[in-house]
C-alpha cells in the first residue's frame, strides 16, 4: 500500500502516461498516413530494411542484434521506427563530450602509475594481463600501496562508511542509483546535514531513474536547504526519444580522499534488513584505502561537471601518494568505471578475463543471470578446461520476468557443466568473483547486458590482497546456504513454464 501511495505521488506515472499517449498518437499517424498515401508506405519498408543493415553491421553483441532484426521482421512497418526510438544509444550531447573530456584529464593523472607493474618488477601473467586490459580500456592504473577491507552484508558496509563519514574533515561525496525514505537515509541525512555544518564538502549524485518513485520531486532542493550539495543524473523528461535507458547504476562513497567504498547497496532500508522484501537481502561490498581512492575521485568528479553549471577542478581533492603509508602484503587494485557513451565494455570485459584467467576455481555471485553467447562459450571452456565454475544466483526474486530469464541461464549453463546454485534465505544482490582463491572483483557490475551495455557502472579489482581469505569464507558460507540447480530440478519443470522461459530469453537484451 505504502508504494503503491509513493507511485500515485511520483511523476512516474505521469511520465508514463505522456509516453504512451505519444506512441499511441505516433502509431495512429503512421497509420493513417500509410493507407491515405501509398508512398509512406513504401518509404516505412524501406526504413525497416535500412535499420535491419545498420543492426547487423553495428559493433554490438549478437543477442542484441538478433533481437532487433526480429523485431523489424515481425513489424516490418513499424520495426524500423522503433529501433530508432528505442534502439539505439540516445546518449545526450553534453554527456557525451564530458566523457570524452574525462577520458583525456584522466590520463594525465593516471600516466605515472602505468609503471607500478615495473618498479615492483612482478611478472605474473594474471596481473600483467589485468593491468593492461584496464590501462587500454580506460586508462584505470594498478595501485600497489593500497589496502582493501571486505564487507559480507550490507549491514556491515552500512556501519563502516558511517563511521568513515562521521570522521571527515575535508569533503564527503556520495553517487548512488537509488535513495528510497526509511530509517537508513534519515540516520545518513542526519550526519551529513551535521557535517555541512561543520564545513565539510558534502556532495550526492543520485539517478533520476532509480528514486523516481522513492523520494519527493524537490528532493535536491530539500538536501540543498541542509548544506549538502545536490545533482540528479539524467533527468528524465516525457519525450519518446528518451535517454531514459542510460542510467547511473554506481555506488560510490569517497571520504577525504584517503578512504573509498563501492558495493551493491543502495540507500534504502532492505539492503541492510531493516524491511524485509524478499527474504534476507543478501549485499557485499568493498572499502578501499590509500592512492588507489583517486580513480573514484576523477569518476565522480566527471559525473559531476556534466550535472553542473561550474566544473569543479580534480586537482584540489586529489591527494599527493607520499601523504599515505607505506603498505605491506596487500597485493594490487585496479578500481574501474564503465560508460555506455563509448564501446569499452569494461565491465565485461573484467568478467571475461577472470573467467578466462580461472585455473582452479571462479566463484561468482549475481542477482541477474543475463547472458550473451561469448560470455556462455567463455564459462563452458572454464569447464572444460577444468575449472569449478560456480555462480550463485538469488532464491527469491524481486523482478520476475528477470528471474525466469536467469532460470533460463540456469538451466542452459546446468546442461553445460557449470554449477549454479540459488541462495534460498532470499535475495542475492552482491556482485563478487573470486578466482582460484587469489584475486577478486566487487563492485556494481552485475552480469546482465544492462551492466554491460547501458549503465554506468564500477568495480575494484584486487589481486593478492590480505582481504582474499574473508572473501572466500563468504563464499563458503553462501555455498552452505544455497542450493544447487541439478538435471533433476530442470526435467521435473513444467514444459510450458520451460518453453515460456525460452521466449524471455529473445527478449533478455531489453531486460
Amino acid at each position: 500500500m505504502k508504494f503503491f501511495k509513493k507511485l500515485s505521488k511520483s511523476k512516474a506515472v505521469y511520465l508514463a502516461a505522456a509516453l504512451l499517449f505519444q506512441m499511441l498518437i505516433l502509431l495512429l499517424l503512421l497509420t493513417y498516413f500509410s493507407r491515405s498515401f501509398l508512398p509512406v508506405y513504401y518509404l516505412q519498408l524501406i526504413l525497416s530494411v535500412v535499420v535491419s543493415i545498420v543492426v547487423i553491421n553495428r559493433d554490438s553483441d549478437s543477442s542484441s542484434k538478433l533481437l532487433w532484426v526480429f523485431v523489424i521482421m515481425a513489424l516490418p512497418f513499424f520495426g524500423g521506427m522503433l529501433y530508432l526510438l528505442f534502439g539505439g544509444r540516445k546518449i545526450p550531447k553534453a554527456l557525451m563530450v564530458q566523457d570524452r573530456q574525462a577520458y583525456a584529464d584522466y590520463a594525465a593523472y593516471a600516466e605515472q602509475n602505468l609503471q607500478t607493474l615495473k618498479d615492483v618488477d612482478i611478472e605474473d601473467p594474471v596481473l600483467r594481463r589485468m593491468t593492461y586490459m584496464a590501462w587500454n580500456n580506460g586508462f584505470f592504473p594498478v595501485y600497489a600501496n593500497s589496502a582493501a577491507r571486505y564487507y559480507p552484508t550490507g549491514e556491515a558496509q552500512f556501519d563502516g562508511f558511517m563511521e568513515a563519514i562521521r570522521e571527515a574533515k575535508d569533503y564527503i561525496f556520495i553517487e548512488t542509483y537509488i535513495i528510497d525514505e526509511g530509517s537508513v537515509l534519515d540516520e545518513l541525512l542526519e550526519v551529513l546535514e551535521q557535517k555541512a555544518k561543520e564545513g565539510v564538502d558534502v556532495r550526492l549524485i543520485y539517478d533520476d531513474f532509480g528514486c523516481m518513485v522513492n523520494v519527493p520531486e524537490n528532493f535536491a532542493q530539500m538536501l540543498k536547504s541542509k548544506g549538502i550539495k545536490a545533482h540528479t543524473f539524467n533527468p528524465i523528461h516525457p519525450q519518446l526519444a528518451i535517454q531514459m535507458n542510460n542510467r547511473d547504476h554506481r555506488k560510490t562513497i569517497i571520504i577525504d580522499g584517503k578512504t573509498a567504498f563501492t558495493g551493491g547497496s543502495n540507500i534504502a532500508d532492505e539492503y541492510v534488513n531493516r524491511i524485509e522484501r524478499f527474504g534476507y537481502w543478501k549485499d557485499m561490498g568493498v572499502r578501499v584505502d590509500g592512492p588507489a581512492v583517486e580513480p573514484f575521485i576523477i569518476a565522480f568528479l566527471q559525473m559531476w561537471n556534466y550535472a553542473s553549471e561550474v566544473s569543479t577542478p580534480y586537482e584540489m581533492y586529489i591527494r599527493d601518494e607520499s601523504e599515505f603509508p607505506r603498505r605491506e602484503n596487500e597485493g594490487f587494485v585496479i578500481p574501474f568505471f564503465d560508460s555506455p557513451t563509448d564501446d569499452k565494455t569494461v565491465g565485461r570485459k573484467f568478467h571475461l578475463n577472470l573467467i578466462n584467467s580461472a585455473n582452479k576455481t571462479c566463484w561468482i555471485t549475481t542477482p541477474y543471470l543475463i547472458l550473451d553467447s561469448d560470455m556462455v562459450s567463455m564459462l563452458e571452456l572454464a569447464v572444460q578446461n577444468g575449472v569449478d565454475v560456480r555462480i550463485v544466483v538469488p532464491g527469491i526474486p524481486d523482478k520476475k520476468i528477470v528471474y525466469e530469464v536467469t532460470k533460463a541461464n540456469s538451466e542452459l549453463l546446468t546442461r553445460k557443466g557449470i554449477k549454479v546454485y540459488e541462495y534460498t534465505p532470499g535475495f542475492i544482490h552482491g556482485k563478487v568473483t573470486l578466482v582460484d582463491g587469489k584475486h577478486a572483483l566487487a563492485g556494481t557490475v552485475n552480469m546482465d547486458f544492462r551492466s554491460y551495455y547501458t549503465n554506468y557502472e564500477c568495480g575494484i579489482w584486487m589481486y593478492d590482497p590480505s582481504c582474499i581469505p574473508a572473501i572466500e569464507d563468504d563464499f563458503e558460507t553462501i555455498f552452505s546456504q544455497s542450493q544447487l540447480v541439478t538435471e533433476e530440478r530442470i526435467a521435473k519443470t513444467n514444459w510450458f513454464i520451460r518453453q515460456y522461459r525460452m521466449v524471455l530469453r529473445i527478449f533478455s537484451p531489453l531486460l
